[in-house]
């Protein structure tokens, strides 16, 4: 019975601290999703100085909704593993309590034994009534034994009285932050509702401006047409100039082999001609660089303190235009007012450009990568300078025409190929 209890109690502990290691991380992640309701809701407010609807506005509305849905998930995901727990805490409580119970009985039987044993003769005359000094040894062997017992049986049951209190506290506490839980549940689904009933009203007040939402979306395609036609222009110059620069080393190099063998006399010999890579086009510094880059995908850094990806990589449905496609090279980060767009990775400033309508962006190379960073307004870097991972680039615009719209274009090229960054950048 007592290797029963002891095994009872290591399980009881194991699970205790699976389902204490569970709820930990569905905190951690509630309160994840609860800071960035937070930016969220602060994103809202700052549109709300505008009195007309706007697609940014809807865009924000719509996030609420997906994050404060998995938000509930969440919850009932925590209420869940706490139903449960308090199962395992209850079944435990009870094993405890029978155990209590067995050993008061055992204790009390032991005082039982001992007041008879005391009523009838005494402990002297049990040991002097022995027959000879080993039976005399033994009886008191025995009597020390049952003392030992009898005292052990006495903090053993303080021990488990002990542990029934701290379990039953426990369970109280777990049943607590159940309520606790289920409360903040029926709160966030009561937003959620008015939530979804705001975007509703947005997208009907939208959806009665369809012609305005063409004529934006059309200029909105026009400038971002020509940002990514300009950075395709400067990437590819870029990589030409490399390439001529390559080139010419090697000319120098085939030109001074040929020197050094007409010196000695040795004929003249034709040196292959071999296709070029993006890496044969690289320093060892840049390939260096370039493999640094490429090993920390899915944990490089946010080019904003805090933010969210409001308009996604590849080909994207409008918000409220049905039918209506746009094709995203990059991808679109919006953040709060005042806020800095910064580094992703180290590397060097490459260019410095403007196009109308688009405000400000620079390309950092990074081996044969290369980040864009679009929409800033004043640049704190210059071209040929050498940046570090998190490094403030500029300060990103923010659109008062469209209730303060602060958002940032992200790019990721590899040689002439744009990538998505969301795959890049930590979760």
């Amino acid at each position: 019975m007592k290797r029963f209890f002891v095994l009872f109690l290591i399980f009881s502990t194991t699970s205790s601290l699976l389902f204490a290691q569970s709820v930990k991380e569905l905190e951690s992640q509630r309160k994840k999703m609860l800071e960035s309701i937070s930016l969220t809701n602060k994103l809202l407010n700052e549109t709300q100085r505008s009195t007309t609807s706007t697609i940014n506005r809807l865009a924000i509305i719509r996030k609420n909704i997906g994050l404060r849905q998995r938000l509930i998930e969440n919850l009932n995901q925590e209420v869940t593993v706490l139903d449960q727990t308090i199962d395992t805490l209850q079944a435990e409580h009870d094993q405890l309590q029978a155990h209590l119970t067995k050993l008061k009985q055992d204790y009390a039987r032991l005082l039982q034994e001992s007041q008879m044993r005391q009523n009838s003769y005494s402990e002297l005359l049990f040991l002097f009534s022995s027959q000879s000094i080993s039976q005399a040894y033994r009886r008191l062997r025995y009597l020390k034994e049952f003392s030992d017992y009898r005292k052990q049986q006495a903090l053993e049951i303080i021990a488990v009285e002990n542990k029934v209190a701290l379990q039953q506290l426990t369970l109280t506490q777990t049943r607590n932050a159940k309520e606790t839980l289920r409360v903040q549940k029926e709160t966030e689904s009561q937003r959620l509702k008015l939530e979804q009933e705001k975007a509703n009203r947005t997208f009907y007040s939208l959806k009665g401006k369809e012609r305005n939402l063409h004529t934006q979306l059309a200029k909105q395609q026009r400038i971002a047409n020509e940002l990514n036609a300009k950075i395709e222009q400067l990437i590819a110059e870029e990589i030409r100039r490399a390439e001529e620069r390559k080139r010419e080393a090697a000319r120098l190099a085939a030109a001074k082999q040929r020197k050094a063998a007409t010196a000695h006399g040795v004929a003249k010999k034709q040196f292959p001609v071999t296709k070029e890579s993006s890496l044969d086009l690289m320093t060892k510094e840049e390939q260096l660089v370039s493999g640094n880059f490429a090993a920390n995908k899915g944990r490089l850094p946010w080019p904003v303190e805090k933010g969210f990806i409001s308009g996604h990589f590849g080909i994207q449905p409008h918000p409220v235009l049905q039918h209506v496609t746009t094709n995203n090279k990059g991808i679109y980060i919006q953040t709060p007012r005042n806020a800095d767009a910064r580094a992703i990775f180290d590397g060097v400033v490459t260019e410095r450009f403007s196009i109308p309508g688009s405000n400000n962006a620079i390309i950092i190379k990074h081996g044969n990568y290369r980040t864009v960073y679009a929409n800033l307004t004043t640049i704190y870097v210059k071209e040929g300078e050498h940046v570090s991972a998190k490094q403030k680039l500029g300060r990103i615009f923010s659109d008062d025409e469209n209730g303060g719209k602060t958002e940032l274009y992200l790019m990721i090229w590899k040689d002439k190929t744009p990538l998505n960054p969301e795959l890049w950048l930590a979760r």
